[in-house]
């Protein structure tokens, strides 16, 4: 007799619990599930049990993992804050919510016995370490960690402007925003031969006599401020980004000889062109579209991204490869540009010129009429383009107005080009990604590097179609490394966290706007919202809030999606030259389709690769605050001749502290403090994004329009104060006062630290 089939038990969640807490992998519900010898039907019963130990506090969900809650990942960016009694490093993770988990976690730095140079940290130092649990529970240090690679090394150190004084020495005025108006003082002789107007760093005495000022020694000269290009050069300095190329370096960029037809598709007589910025100095991606001739596939294109064979020329380990991996991309300054590399490849051999032969690895991408991609296929080729031409140029030709370049290019190139986008923007359409409206503001300088005026530049079709093209090559390529096996660096985005979301529709609920809260999370769903706002006058308030919900992007080995494009897998394929993502796809891709030379090292595996990750998102943060400390340095020297002056703007944060403003007319942020506004207290309402009177009930919200004056601005700091000049809403619902009725707060003015602003900046994906 046939014995009757028994379900095996469910698991409980203890049993749940100490299974994750095994586990050094990935660790989802269908791993549970096949842990346990649990079926399909199984499966809503364990997600239900998962959602309560979430709800619980037991666990918690990152990046589609489960984990014990305030566990850390595998490799995580540290900083070396202490020694314990037995003279071991402790390190704390960079990144923590405290507010969430509660105190970080603290790490012990094991020091290998055979430690490289770039394995040794101390005190002050920021690593990237790869942790694991030591499983000791009578340790209070329940995390080992292993340098991987410093990142920045502790400087006692402080930059600022010397200004010299009489009978030798001087003073520094500190560039540090928190420093502003804190001199230090230079005594004779120890100086370095600073001059006036110097950029230096100094050392600050630790020991203080008297009650003047704390003295410094000047350590190093890192240029004058009185040459061209100067406020950059702070900003290079301040956050140590690397700006001069090793001679090992250099000369393997000069002896690089340009790539031949051997080994490579015959592209040449394709009509690929280039299209970019119009001050654009390098063009390292093509596009070509044409009618696709296939019967199977009416109404459609095939479209072409040829991107510049950077690997040809970077090989693996070699000291082009080295630096490009430190710099992790190139800085952009209005007055300069810090490259990834140096100048002979990214300007000469890797820059597709109209005419010229290039190396190129190119992607064939087949579209229906719908937009939706059929098919690719990668090649590594020599090329040749017909043309260089700017955004605007391109799109005033299409419009109607070609000129000598666009005209014989119309018909052939340019309107299969934009007949291929339309179809490929339906299947963008459909797919729903987040769709912010924040345009960016671009610094115009003299010819001697001073502001001329700030900018919005237009967009238009011609900016957007490429954008869509190198979107599509850039799924492509995370596609065909997957199925090929080959781990790569994805560019993910995480979905927002839960807390800001719950904060944003509490925010929403002010404005009679609802944000659901079953169902998985899309970017359609704030899409929505925006299209609610659009042509409103809280339009940017509600852009600027949806924003800050948002995560940010970065570089992973690991793939848990793009969040904000609504892409399961995508990474970075189309910029090689500045960003160091790309050049590892691409070699990637060589060894997945076995094109040749470049190819990416067996030995970097998954883990390695997810070292890297860690570390150049790290540098692509380095590298936007860098920029945008820089526009804010501009900006101040540009304003300090208008002290005084009314301006209109809108608020752009709230804080304990007081409000910051962004300026219509040329973006510049300013801080108004909380003291000066009104007189009486006024309370942050974290949840309404505004500071309300205690007594008047007058708010000052996020997205309000004020007039300000400017107070104090401090250029080399690149700070501005402001006065509000503005009323008030009366309670929140929209009716005013003036400032002279309102009542008299018996309180002191609200006080406390300033958090750094939060600028609504679309963010890079």
């Amino acid at each position: 007799m046939k014995r009757p089939h028994t379900k095996p038990p469910l698991p409980s969640k203890d049993d749940v619990l100490a299974f994750i807490g095994t586990q050094g992998g990935k660790i989802g519900t269908r791993e549970i599930a096949r842990a346990f010898g649990m079926k399909n039907a199984d499966r809503a019963e364990l997600k239900r049990m998962l959602r309560e130990l979430t709800d619980a506090g037991r666990i918690e969900r990152r990046r589609k993992k489960l984990h014990h809650p305030g566990t850390l990942p595998h490799v995580v960016m540290s900083d070396i804050t202490a020694r314990d009694a037995d003279g071991e490093l402790i390190a704390l993770p960079t990144e923590w919510d405290e507010a969430e988990h509660g105190p970080a976690p603290k790490i012990r730095v094991r020091v290998p016995r055979r430690a490289r140079p770039n394995e040794v940290a101390g005190v002050g130092d920021r690593a990237l370490l790869r942790v694991e649990e030591t499983g000791d529970k009578s340790d209070p240090i329940r995390h080992s960690g292993r340098v991987i690679k410093l990142i920045d090394r502790a400087r006692q150190r402080v930059l600022g402007i010397f200004r010299a004084g009489a009978g030798g020495g001087g003073r520094l005025a500190p560039i540090d925003k928190k420093q502003a108006g804190r001199e230090l003082s230079i005594p004779p002789g120890a100086g370095a031969d600073a001059r006036d107007g110097d950029l230096v760093a100094v050392e600050v005495a630790t020991s203080r006599s008297g009650y003047g000022l704390p003295n410094a020694r000047v350590t190093e000269r890192l240029g004058s401020l009185k040459t061209e290009r100067a406020v950059s050069l702070i900003a290079i300095h301040a956050h140590g980004i690397p700006h001069v190329f090793p001679p090992a370096a250099l000369a393997e960029a000069q002896a690089a000889k340009a790539a031949t037809r051997h080994g490579r598709e015959d592209w040449r007589e394709l009509p690929l062109i280039t299209i970019d910025p119009a001050d654009a100095k390098d063009h390292d991606d093509a596009v070509h579209a044409t009618r696709d001739t296939d019967p199977r596939n009416p109404g459609g294109f095939v479209i072409t991204v040829a991107i510049a064979d950077v690997s040809h020329y970077v090989r693996p380990g070699s000291a082009l490869d080295r630096e490009a991996l430190v710099r992790g991309n190139s800085v952009y300054f209005p007055d300069r540009v810090v490259p990834m590399l140096p100048e002979r490849i990214s300007n000469d051999l890797c820059s597709l010129r109209p005419g010229e032969e290039r190396a190129a690895l190119a992607v064939r991408l087949v579209v229906g009429a719908d937009g939706r991609k059929r098919s690719h296929s990668f090649h590594r080729v020599l090329m040749r383009s017909a043309a260089k031409l700017s955004y605007a140029q391109a799109q005033r030709a299409v419009d109607g107005w070609p000129d000598d370049t666009t005209g014989p290019l119309l018909a052939s190139v340019l309107e299969p080009l934009y007949c291929a986008y339309r179809a490929v923007k339906r299947a963008r359409d459909d797919r729903a990604p987040l769709d912010l409206d924040l345009p960016e503001r671009k610094i115009v300088l003299t010819a001697h590097n001073t502001v001329d005026r700030v900018m919005t530049p237009e967009r238009l079709d011609s900016h957007r179609l490429i954008e869509e093209y190198m979107i599509l090559a850039n799924v492509a390529a995370a596609e065909t490394l997957e199925r090929a096996r080959v781990p790569l660096v994805y560019r993910v985005h995480d979905e927002p966290d839960p807390e800001r979301v719950n904060a944003l529709r509490e925010f929403l609920a002010t404005l009679d706007i609802s944000l659901p809260k079953a169902g998985a999370l899309r970017a359609e769903q704030f899409n929505r919202i925006l299209a609610r706002v659009k042509g409103r006058d809280v339009e940017k308030l509600v852009n600027e809030v949806v924003l800050r919900t948002q995560a940010q992007a970065e570089y992973a080995a690991e793939n848990y999606g793009h969040f904000g494009l609504n892409l399961r897998r995508y990474a970075h394929f189309t910029s090689p030259i500045r960003r160091y993502a790309d050049l590892v796809v691409h070699r990637g891709l060589i060894r997945a389709l076995k094109l040749g030379d470049g190819a990416l090292p067996e030995q970097q595996d998954a883990a390695a690769l997810g070292e890297i990750g860690a570390q150049i998102s790290a540098a692509e943060r380095r590298a936007m605050k860098a920029e945008r400390e820089t526009f804010d340095r501009l900006l101040a020297h540009f304003l300090a001749d208008r002290v005084g002056a009314t301006f209109e703007g809108h608020i752009s944060g709230a804080t304990r502290a007081g409000l910051f403003v962004k300026l219509d007319d040329t973006g510049a942020d300013g801080f108004i403090p909380a003291r000066t506004i009104g007189s009486e207290y006024f309370r942050y309402h974290e949840d309404r994004h505004a500071l309300v009177g205690e007594r008047s009930g007058l708010t000052h919200r996020l997205g309000d329009r004020v007039t300000v004056r400017l107070v104090e601005a401090a250029p080399l700091a690149g700070a501005l104060r402001f006065e509000l000049l503005s009323e008030g809403r009366y309670n929140g619902a929209g009716s005013k006062r003036s400032r002279r009725e309102r009542p008299a707060a018996k309180g002191p003015a609200a006080k406390g630290p300033a958090p750094r602003a939060r600028r609504g900046r679309r963010r890079r994906q």
